[in-house]
Formats: C-alpha cells, sequence, structure tokens
C-alpha cells in the first residue's frame, strides 16, 4: 500500500515540477502543442475540401495547394521572410554568392533589341569573341520576340558544363555570328571601380555583401594603399545589403581586436550574439567617408552605422532605409527553403537601425531623376567618351555632388591633420 501511494505520489510531483519547468522554461521539442496539433488537423480538412471540391483553372493538388499556403503563411510575418520555391531558392543563394551559372555577358535594352554591354573577362563569351556592341538575335535557334533583359538573362543562365547556342548580329562587320557555348560559374566582384583621386583620396564601390566582399574589400584596400591613399570614399549608395558575415569582413579592417562592431537580439535574452573585431590588419588611422542614400540598407546599414557609431567615418548623403532586421535561409526539402527573419541587429553603443535607418553628418539630398542619372553613370563608367554616352543615354554625365562633398570633407580633414 506504501509503495503504490509512493509512485502515485512520486508521479504527481514529477507531473507538477515538469508543468512549472514548462510554464517557466518553454516547452520542449517534445512537449505535445494542442494548439498546433488542432491547427495542422484544420489545415488538413480545409486542404481535403478544396482539393476534392475546387471546380476551376487553378491547380488544386495537395503539393501545389500546401505551397501556396507556407507562402501565404510566412507572407503575413513581415515583408522581409518568404517561403522559397525551389528557383527562388536557388536564386538566393546565387545572390549571396555573387555568382551563377552562365557563360559571362553583361546586357542592356537599347532601341528594342537585347545589346551586350561587355563580356566579362576571363568567361566563355569573351574567350569565344564575343564584343562589345553585338546585338542578341537568337538563344538556342529561338528568335528573340519582344524581348526583356530579365528574360533573356533567364534564357541565357543555367547549370554549369550545360551548352547554349547564341546568334548576334554585330554592326561593325554587318554580319550575324553563332556562338556555342559551354556555361561556367561566373563570379561578380562586389566590389568595384577604386582609384586614386586628386589629392591621394582613394573611391570604392561595394554593390552587396556577399561571400567573397571581405576579401575583395581587402584586396582593393591594400592597392590604394600601396599607391598613396591618404583619406577613403566607401560608396554603398543603392547597396541592398546581403550578409552579415561580409559586412563584419570590412569593418574588421578598422577595427581593433575585440571591439564590438555589431550584436544581434533574437527571441530571448540567451539569444544575443556579438560580433568582435579579430585584429588581424594593420593600423588604419586615415580620415574615410561613407556614402548612403535611400537604398543603403541592411548589411551595407551595419557597415555604416558601425563606423558612424565609433567614429571612424563620417557619413554623407540621405537617410538611408531602415532595414535592421536579420533573415535567416534555411534548406528545406526539394531544393526549397525559408528565409526567416530571426533577430535585429544593434550598433555597438546598442542603437537600432530598424524602420530608423542612419542619419548622415553631412546631409545631401538628390532628387529622384538625378539619382537614376547617376545610377546609369556609375554602371557605365566605361563609355568615356562624352558624346558617346549622351547619344546612348539621352543626357549629358551630371556632377555626383554627394562624392564631391565627401572628397571636400575628407580633403579638409587633411589640411587640418597638418596644421
Amino acid at each position: 500500500m506504501f509503495k503504490r501511494i509512493f509512485f502515485i505520489g512520486a508521479a504527481i510531483l514529477a507531473s507538477y515540477g515538469l508543468g512549472q519547468y514548462v510554464a517557466h522554461s518553454g516547452a520542449p521539442s517534445w512537449w505535445p502543442d494542442r494548439t498546433r496539433d488542432q491547427s495542422v488537423r484544420y489545415y488538413r480538412e480545409v486542404l481535403q475540401l478544396v482539393q476534392e471540391g475546387f471546380v476551376g483553372e487553378a491547380p488544386a493538388d495537395y503539393e501545389e495547394l500546401t505551397r501556396a499556403a507556407l507562402e501565404g503563411m510566412v507572407k503575413t510575418l513581415d515583408p522581409h521572410s518568404q517561403f522559397l520555391r525551389a528557383d527562388a531558392f536557388q536564386e538566393t543563394e546565387d545572390e549571396l554568392t555573387n555568382a551563377f551559372g552562365g557563360v559571362g555577358i553583361q546586357v542592356e535594352q537599347r532601341d528594342g533589341q537585347i545589346v551586350i554591354v561587355a563580356p566579362i573577362a576571363g568567361t566563355p563569351a569573351e574567350r569565344a569573341g564575343m564584343w562589345r556592341g553585338d546585338r542578341l538575335l537568337q538563344i538556342n535557334g529561338a528568335v528573340l520576340k519582344n524581348p526583356t533583359v530579365d528574360k533573356v538573362i533567364k534564357l541565357v543562365r543555367g547549370a554549369p558544363e550545360t551548352e547554349v547556342a547564341l546568334t548576334v548580329f554585330r554592326p561593325t562587320q554587318n554580319r550575324s555570328l553563332e556562338f556555342k557555348l559551354k556555361r561556367e560559374r561566373i563570379q561578380l566582384n562586389s566590389v568595384r571601380h577604386a582609384a586614386l583621386h586628386a589629392g591621394g583620396i582613394g573611391y570604392l564601390a561595394i554593390t552587396q555583401f556577399s561571400e567573397r566582399t571581405g576579401d575583395e574589400f581587402k584586396a582593393a584596400l591594400t592597392g590604394l594603399e600601396a599607391t598613396g591613399l591618404q583619406a577613403l570614399v566607401i560608396d554603398l549608395r543603392n547597396n541592398p545589403g546581403g550578409l552579415l558575415d561580409a559586412a563584419i569582413a570590412v569593418c574588421n579592417e578598422f577595427f581593433e581586436r575585440d571591439e564590438l562592431i555589431v550584436y544581434t537580439q533574437g527571441r530571448t535574452p540567451e539569444s544575443r550574439e556579438s560580433f568582435k573585431a579579430d585584429g588581424h590588419h594593420i593600423h588604419r588611422t586615415y580620415p574615410i567617408a561613407i556614402l548612403v542614400n535611400g537604398d543603403t540598407a541592411s548589411a551595407a546599414e551595419i557597415v555604416a552605422g558601425a563606423m558612424k557609431d565609433t567614429r571612424r567615418a563620417v557619413i554623407v548623403g540621405e537617410k538611408t532605409f531602415g532595414k535592421g532586421s536579420v533573415q535567416s535561409v534555411m534548406p528545406l526539402r526539394h531544393g526549397e527553403g525559408l528565409r526567416l527573419t530571426t533577430a535585429r541587429y544593434y550598433t555597438p553603443s546598442g542603437i537600432t537601425i530598424h524602420e530608423r535607418g542612419i542619419t548622415p553628418q553631412v546631409e545631401l539630398e538628390v532628387s529622384a531623376e538625378d539619382e537614376a542619372k547617376l545610377r546609369v553613370q556609375q554602371s557605365r563608367l566605361d563609355l568615356t567618351v562624352a558624346a558617346e554616352f549622351q547619344e546612348r543615354f539621352g543626357f549629358v554625365r551630371i556632377e555626383d555632388w554627394q562624392l564631391n562633398a565627401a572628397e571636400e570633407v575628407l580633403a579638409g580633414v587633411l589640411v587640418a591633420q597638418k596644421k
């Protein structure tokens, strides 16, 4: 009798203790979740009703309905979370690596035709002899009708080692040419236009933060320093962000060992994660200006925020976008994935950028029209003849007042340092 009462009492105490643990610590993964189970049953009931009774054009099989439901569910969370079907997941992976399967041509639409801007150095297109100005007529024997840049890119890109046939018209020779190319993994540079301007002021632009951005940035920085760099402009305008690790790698070139660059905070206090510099770089003290605008977001704001917060750079331009959330990309079955907001990030002093953005110390707004022109100018630095540029795009190159202002600030700092 005693043993039976003891066991019953022990069971009651164990149940009470476990209940208290769950109440205070949250249920473990194996603990039944009645609300979740009821919701899943409810979904299954509706899924079956739709599959059995719907009459219409849209597909109503279980797989398609489930994917549509997942898309809708995740979409309601926030603007940045997304269920990724296989093709979208692959595109996301390509964006993060800044690489894709293709032949290495940059194209633009001109007078209703797709024109090759330039073959990328070291790619199948360059090796085969494709030229700037070639007009794309056919892809795999199919004539391009009402072509768009996006449509052509999708047709030309594909898995490495697969073949694609491109037929072009070459105006300079007044003839058509066919190129049979084997696709390769094409790597795009995210750090571009590194150059030393007057007065020893260096310039470089970071277009996005991908896997190789840290290495590219370090190489560009080292190259500028070898040519007499005295001050630096980092252009983050129109940079939508990218990988958190890449933003940290850029800041790491200027921060001292164990100095906090950024930290992220998830749902619980224990989820805070701090990212500190490793200090593996030369000591850099030259003045820095960072250019930003309304399209500077996410990882680009991490760099601007950390450099401003620690007084390592002056920020010039317009208030940034204000995307201070971290998205984790998780692979799922069937080559699909989930992009989910899992944390917010904060500058070293604890300032959140989310929905606030970064306000420059030197504010200089540019009209939407001039901003569009500056984007074109930045993308076509290869067109050095003014008349050719004007004929191509219909406007004369304009002054980049934000860049001018950044260089003036740095020139003033250099003069002051010499006194």
